[in-house]
């Protein structure tokens, strides 16, 4: 008998004790859920779920029901599924238990469950937007993955780890960097993250070769990173300044995510200093995005006055600091969640919601201006009340799992972005993509003429459609453009200190893509322009043939700067006499002046000058990569060149015996003799803006 009571004693005792682990573990569970630390909170969930006996089906189900959301916010989406499960089974399901459940379902790629599940939860919410759209979701679904679309995706697994590897985003001159975010073993820190259960993120990048193909990625091997969490980076269009998410945690209380930024300098990242768009410090802040002009910055955020969940924002950016806040509004932002905001480099705004309905989970959508809602220039209101037509781009692009952080290669449908499809852990890859669309473009390079690339230069872009348009260029004198078929199109290339260059562009249709290559060579004003292929009979001033191109060349230059006035020298190298050389420059000066008077320049706009030997060549720095024996600054006068060897010596008397122009005055015809405007500007009722481009052509 004492034994039966010793067992009976034994079991009430244990039972107690795991009654108390259980509740202890719920206490744990419910501590890490308030501080967002859901992978831990799952853990002691599920610990207390295990420990509790099926008889206790109250207690069992509200656990389960804990244990269910927890796995929901950790993209744990079949764990999710048959806890939501187990709290309907124990009848402990809430008004937003049927919900959840069709959204895992969807995730999960059960339709006709899913859409079971919504029709619950609209019994218990009618009217409820979120399972209204649920319920379309699962009806569309199956036809959308019947349909398919030209869209061709990939797993890179190139880039991919065994952990999550997401928010690819491509930048560079010629989009030769990628950078994402990953949690694989390389990431700094060596604790595990209470929120997923792997390291926190760091960003890496990855380059490509010159002969394009991509290296192994690496982390970013500066302050950038941390021990916290960064990731999902945008770049501005100069590629000198990132906006990055950074993540905080602390033991004892929330911290938010919060948009962050790092400069450049030469090739390293410095570290990362916050940024405040509002003085709220209980919303987050992420994904940040810069639109293609640069003076907005897009981002995603919980803060109050939003449509419902996390919504898509954007604050401009000026010189003097941001600008006021702005919320999307409908119909990009719904009730559910708008996240990881993204540009085509054509100005395309792509983001990711589960609020519009979809295949499951995040599905990526692309906003469209509607065309009454766009300027007369074709170019999208600076207010965010624009109207948007929302389009889903299909499968194979959507899936059933979350689908986001697009990056574009150029202005091609082409490039890469993230997806959990398929992992059973709701870890993220890099996918990339292609849809072959044909895309026609114009790629052009502005740089000073027999120099460097000029990076602040502008480019204005008029065409007979109406497009009347102001692109920056890259770091590298870059600008690339969309362009339409059956359009002229004029460009004007334009950066100060120097002379303006114009092309024009006619667009006929074809049936693949095409990139047209323009190039704008700008003068300067204020140092010499060597006139390039200028050749003049032996000993003589006469001007061989060959050389038309090169005149050609400058009569258009002038034209198009009919308010410039310039000097037209002639030089030659030390042999001979030095009166015989300037008396031969002299003539050549005036035979070149001579053929730009009978091809319509006005006489009093040159003024022809033979130097003779007088003025040897300065090099500059351009032309030490083409002859490496030179250095920036060297003068080439006789005692230089004879100390050089013989073939040396060639080469430098060659690039003395040259002709070129210096511009003298940029006002001809602009005053009369009282000093007056001759032709004053008439005010219209246009924006600046516009006003500039109208006064240039």
């Amino acid at each position: 008998m004492r034994k039966i009571f010793t067992i009976i004693y034994i079991l009430g005792i244990t039972a107690l004790l795991v009654g108390c682990g259980a509740d202890a573990a719920m206490k744990k569970g419910d501590k890490f859920y308030a501080l967002g630390e859901y992978h831990d909170a799952a853990q002691q969930y599920k610990k207390a779920y295990s420990s509790t006996p099926p008889k206790e089906r109250a207690t069992r189900g509200k656990r389960a029901l804990k244990l269910a959301d927890s796995y929901r916010r950790i993209n744990y989406t079949q764990r999710a599924i048959a806890a939501y499960n187990n709290a309907i089974r124990y009848k402990q399901a809430d008004s937003l238990t049927h919900l959840y459940l069709g959204m895992q379902l969807l995730k999960n790629g059960n339709y006709k469950g899913a859409e079971k599940a919504f029709t619950e939860a609209l019994d218990s919410l009618p009217g409820n937007q979120l399972a209204k759209t649920g319920l379309q979701s699962a009806k569309m679904a199956p036809k959308w993955k019947e349909e398919g679309s030209q869209y061709t995706v990939k797993r890179e697994n190139f880039f991919n780890s065994r952990r999550a590897d997401y928010s690819p985003m491509l930048t560079g001159d010629d989009y030769e960097q990628l950078f994402f975010t990953s949690t694989r073993n390389q990431a700094q820190g060596d604790e595990l993250s209470g929120i997923t259960g792997t390291k926190n993120g760091d960003i890496f990048v990855a380059y490509k070769d010159e002969n394009g193909k991509w290296l192994k990625p690496e982390v970013i091997d500066t302050e950038l990173n941390s021990a916290f969490d960064e990731g999902a980076c945008s770049f501005t269009p100069d590629s000198r300044t990132m906006y990055l998410t950074q993540c905080l945690t602390d033991p004892s209380y929330p911290r938010y995510a919060t948009i962050c930024t790092s400069q450049r300098s030469d090739a390293a990242w410095g570290k990362s200093t916050p940024l405040q768009i509002t003085k709220d410090t209980l919303s987050s802040y992420a994904h940040p995005a810069v639109s293609p002009d640069g003076e907005w910055l897009y981002f995603t955020s919980d803060m109050p006055g939003g449509q419902g969940g996390l919504d898509i924002w954007r604050v401009r950016l000026t010189a003097s600091g941001l600008g006021g806040v702005e919320n999307l509004g409908t119909p990009i932002n719904t009730e559910g969640d708008e996240m990881f905001p993204t540009f085509r480099p054509n100005g395309d705004l792509y983001f990711s919601s589960n609020g519009h309905p979809g295949m499951g989970g995040l599905d990526i959508y692309i906003a469209i201006p509607n065309v009454e809602e766009t300027d007369k220039d074709g170019e999208e209101k600076k207010d965010a009340a624009v109207a948007y037509t929302i389009e889903h781009p299909g499968y194979p692009l959507n899936s059933q799992g979350d689908d986001f952080g697009m990056t574009f290669n150029g202005l091609l449908n082409e490039g890469f972005f993230s997806s959990n499809r398929g992992d059973a852990k709701g870890w993220d890859h890099i996918y990339s993509f292609v849809n072959p669309e044909i895309v026609q473009t114009v790629k052009g390079w502005v740089y000073e003429q027999d120099g460097y690339e000029l990076p602040n230069a502008l480019v204005y872009m008029v065409g007979n459609d109406g497009t009347n348009l102001k692109l920056n260029v890259k770091g590298d004198g870059s600008f690339e453009q969309k362009i339409n078929p059956n359009v002229d199109y004029v460009f004007l290339g334009t950066c100060k200190g120097f002379l303006n260059h114009k092309e024009q562009l006619r667009v006929e249709p074809v049936e693949e893509s095409q990139e047209y290559v323009l190039q704008f060579p700008l003068a300067s004003i204020t140092a010499p322009v060597l006139i390039d292929n200028i050749f003049y009979d032996f000993d003589k001033a006469t001007l061989r043939p060959e050389s038309t191109a090169s005149l050609d060349e400058l009569i258009k230059l002038l034209n198009e700067n009919p308010n410039v006035t310039i000097e037209l020298s002639a030089h030659c190298d030390y042999f001979g006499r030095d009166e015989y050389n300037k008396r031969l420059s002299q003539k050549r000066a005036e035979s070149v002046v001579a053929y730009l008077i009978e091809h319509g320049i006005a006489e009093d706009r040159l003024s022809p000058v033979g130097y003779g030997e007088e003025r040897p060549k300065t090099i500059r720095k351009k032309l030490t990569e083409k002859y490496p024996f030179l250095k920036e600054n060297d003068v080439l006068t006789e005692e230089f060149i004879k100390a050089l060897p013989e073939d040396q010596q060639e080469i430098c008397n060659q690039l003395n015996r040259r002709t070129e122009f210096i511009v003298l005055r940029t006002t001809y015809g602009m005053f009369d003799n009282k000093g007056k405007l001759t032709s004053p500007p008439t005010p219209k009722a246009v924006e600046p803006e516009k006003q500039e481009q109208e006064d240039i052509f």
